[in-house]
C-alpha cells in the first residue's frame, strides 16, 4: 500500500474513534444530569406536598 492511503486510513480511524468517544462522554453527561434533575424534582415535589394539607405518596 501507498503511504498516502495508509495515512488517510489512519486519519479516518482516528476521526471515528474520537467521534465515538465524544458520543459516549455526552451520553454519560446526559445520564448524570437526568439523575440529578430527577432527584431535584422529587425533593421539590416532596416539599410542596408536605407544605400543603394534602397527603400524597411521593417516590423517594
Amino acid at each position: 500500500m501507498e503511504a498516502g492511503v495508509i495515512s488517510s486510513l489512519m486519519l479516518i480511524c482516528a476521526v471515528g474513534a474520537s467521534l465515538a468517544f465524544g458520543v459516549l462522554v455526552a451520553y454519560g453527561v446526559c445520564q448524570v444530569m437526568f439523575r440529578v434533575f430527577r432527584q431535584h424534582a422529587t425533593a421539590v415535589a416532596r416539599d410542596r406536598v408536605s407544605a400543603s394539607g394534602v397527603r400524597m405518596a411521593v417516590e423517594g
